[in-house]
């Protein structure tokens, strides 16, 4: 497995109240100890530990400080307010967190000349395009939300500044997250074992990865020399329902809790966009494998039709099961 060098470290990461931060700090700094630091915004004291620091991307001032104490070499930036709604209730804010938090990084990345990658999202794409077997890196970005809208312009700024970073599009980063319910997983999860419904969506369709696969290549990403925007989102197409479905079944969940409607049917806040799967294959060509494998890689845990998860024949649901195979990758990438 490729590495890091100690001329690509110390490592910076951006983002760890997220999915995809929080899990890739947990596998950084397991691999690298003592040379990879992970940054939170000061309001989010809950997440804590001797490699967190705390620093508002806002605060240039700040993250000047930090990178002079720490010398970062390379820099993974998660950073990013996804909350949907929030951002279409408080544009400012969303602008302030995805892309002014971006310029003062630029800053220090371009002062120290460090390796930076950027991890953007799929929702820079409305969906609407029909018959899309996945959008590739050079179809108009055209997103329905304020959320989207902030994530090109990041884009655009980093495809302006440095043309050395590399910026990975993502779609939904399937792992734990800090809090219990800040991701997909998550937040679907605590709904079920709750006892609450959950209404998800028959016409969003993603295409989900496992962090693990994720962190695999952010490392091999960090270590070499690729450059530019690459889509890198799961082989599999599935919808918010479907997903929902297997956090259903694999927890062993009431499946009359599980609720699905049309996204129209959602009301217009926030919008909604539509099939924004992504098609990867450049990325596979430019590193010579495929990085990821399906979510969920059990086959038995794929959805057939929207009663799927009311069968309940085959290995009992449990919490823990979701743990073991939905959290983490039970078949291994190349």
């Amino acid at each position: 497995m490729l590495q890091l060098s100690p001329e690509r470290l110390p490592l910076l990461i951006t983002g760890i109240a997220g999915v995809t931060g929080f899990n890739a700090l947990d596998y950084f700094h397991r691999r690298y100890p003592g040379q990879v630091v992970g940054i939170r915004q000061e309001k989010n004291w809950p997440l804590r530990g001797p490699h967190i620091a705390t620093c508002d991307a806002e605060d240039p001032v700040g993250l000047a400080r930090l990178f002079d104490q720490h010398q970062f070499r390379s820099v993974l930036n998660c950073e990013g307010n996804c909350a949907l709604k929030s951002c279409e209730l408080d544009s400012r804010m969303a602008w302030r967190t995805n892309v002014e938090g971006l310029v003062n990084l630029l800053a220090q990345v371009v002062e120290q000349g460090a390796r930076l990658v950027h991890t953007s999202i799929d929702l820079v794409f409305s969906g609407e395009t029909p018959d899309r077997q996945g959008y590739v890196e050079n179809d108009p970005t055209d997103p329905v939300t304020v959320y989207g809208k902030t994530m090109v312009a990041a884009e655009l700024l980093l495809a302006d500044s440095i043309s050395s970073a590399c910026v990975l599009r993502i779609s939904l980063p399937m792992g734990p997250s800090f809090n219990g319910h800040a991701g997909a997983i998550d937040w679907i999860q605590s709904r079920f074992a709750g006892g609450r419904p959950a209404t998800l969506y028959y016409d969003e369709i993603r295409t989900p990865t496992y962090t693990d696969c994720l962190n695999r290549l952010f490392e091999e990403v960090l270590a070499g020399d690729l450059a530019g925007l690459y889509h890198a989102g799961g082989p599999e197409q599935m919808s918010l329902f479907e997903i929902a479905q297997v956090v259903n079944r694999a927890g062993g969940y009431d499946p009359k809790l599980l609720q699905g409607c049309p996204r129209i049917d959602a009301g217009p806040m926030p919008p909604r966009a539509g099939n924004v799967a992504l098609d990867s294959s450049q990325l596979a060509r430019a590193i010579s494998r495929e990085p990821f494998a399906p979510w969920p890689a059990d086959p038995q845990l794929r959805p057939t039709n929207r009663e799927w998860h009311f069968d309940r024949t085959g290995k009992p649901g449990s919490p823990e099961r979701i743990a073991q195979r939905l959290y983490r990758n039970s078949r291994p990438t190349p």
